[in-house]
């Protein structure tokens, strides 16, 4: 009895010793508090950050982290093999209505494709839900520009071109990259160090079935805080015609890109749906991660350093 004891012990401890190990790995990606503080105006008091499908209330029973109860935002920075590495990078936005934050679909995932084909996914996640008396998009706004200041501060040390610096988001997510491609001349929150005197505009966009690009009510215009100008950066879209979010938004964004003489590249399929980040499946919306490769490599932004 002694000795089975003896050898659950050990078992224990081989598996508490080899996760505290691959918890000090210093290659494996630990995230980084965006703020010294407090962010901007958080007054901390919306409860503490939990996975909220695993509520016993939830009504979802799946393999999707839905993050909620955001106060203290971070960036976690996903490198590719060296011999891959481009210097590209790209923060990646989560969706989840401004409301959670579907960390793995649309984030660690999404981190995973970028590493394949060589470029460094910085995943973001921003608070939610939005605050009371402000737009749904003004915290994660400065958090999205926060993260773009410090990625350029820290461009050297990470082996990053820090003018092939990019923003990604899925839903919700797509809107704030949006938001941050359009709201870059001035930040906002008032600077707290050297890492917010570095430009927050992203050198380029690539929007996954954004939300939020237009009003329902009248979708021929772009939302208010979305003003295209020629500094928009060079942006790819893709959606489908059945999702529920309604793909008027797309196309006019994408006009309003045109209009502004800003080259753009979007793809609209039939079917498809919502949420599906990148798993595959027997639609070809599900082939989209190929055409954004491949409009990476056409606009340059993947030649290696």
């Amino acid at each position: 009895m002694r000795r089975r004891k003896r050898a659950v012990f050990i078992i224990a401890l081989a598996f508490l010793t080899s996760g505290l190990a691959k918890a000090a790995d210093p290659n494996s990606p630990q995230p980084l508090r965006l703020w010294p503080g407090t962010a901007p105006g958080d007054k901390a008091d919306i409860g503490p950050e939990h996975d909220t499908t695993k509520d016993p209330n939830s009504k979802n029973h799946d393999d999707i982290i839905r993050l909620g109860n955001v106060s203290e935002p971070t960036i976690t920075v996903f490198k590719p093999a060296p011999d891959k590495d481009t210097g590209a990078a790209v923060v990646v936005c989560p969706g989840g209505a401004y409301n959670i934050l579907a960390m793995n679909l649309e984030g660690t995932e999404v981190c995973d494709w970028l590493n394949s084909v060589g470029v460094t996914g910085v995943l973001l996640k921003y608070r939610v839900p939005a605050r009371k008396g402000l737009e749904k998009h003004t915290a994660a706004l400065q958090d999205a520009q926060r993260a773009l200041g410090i990625v350029r501060h820290n461009a050297k040390d990470w082996k990053i071109d820090p003018h092939r610096v990019g923003i990604m988001g899925f839903s919700a997510g797509g809107h704030l990259s949006a938001a941050a491609s359009n709201n870059f001349e001035s930040r906002a929150y008032e600077s707290v160090d050297d890492a917010d005197k570095e430009s927050c505009r992203p050198d380029f966009a690539i929007l996954i079935y954004p939300a939020y690009l237009a009003p329902k009510e009248d979708t021929t215009k772009t939302s208010a805080e979305l003003k295209v100008t020629r500094n928009t950066p060079t942006t790819f879209i893709a959606m489908t015609e059945d999702d529920p979010v309604g793909v008027e938004g797309a196309f006019t964004y994408m006009l309003a890109l045109k209009k502004a003489k800003v080259p753009g590249e979007i793809h609209v399929f039939a079917k498809g749906g919502h949420g599906y980040g990148l798993r595959p499946s027997p639609n070809p919306i599900s082939h989209w991660p190929t055409l954004a490769a491949e409009w990476l490599t056409h606009e340059g932004l993947l030649k290696k350093n």
